[in-house]
């Protein structure tokens, strides 16, 4: 079972880090375009878009990171380092 300081170890570690920023920065993107697209493209832009942009960023992100903490806790983790 994994303890919650070793969380930020395992979400930190660089090749895990990149593998769930690019899938946040793929989804993300692909989830703005397709929910926010008329409103990007008439502008303007203000704060509320900004957080829903944000939002659609931070959820894939999130998922992913569940992904991988859940895996870690399986019976042969991955050993961070």
């Amino acid at each position: 079972m994994m303890t919650l300081r070793q969380i930020p170890r395992v979400v930190l570690h660089p090749p895990h880090l990149k593998r769930t920023c690019l899938v946040a920065l793929l989804v993300g993107v692909w989830l703005s375009a397709f929910n926010l697209g008329d409103q990007l493209l008439a502008g303007p832009w203000n704060a509320q878009l900004a957080i829903r942009i944000a939002m659609n960023l931070l959820t894939p992100f999130t998922v992913a990171n569940l992904g991988l903490i859940s895996r870690q806790t399986g019976a042969e983790p991955d050993k961070p380092g």
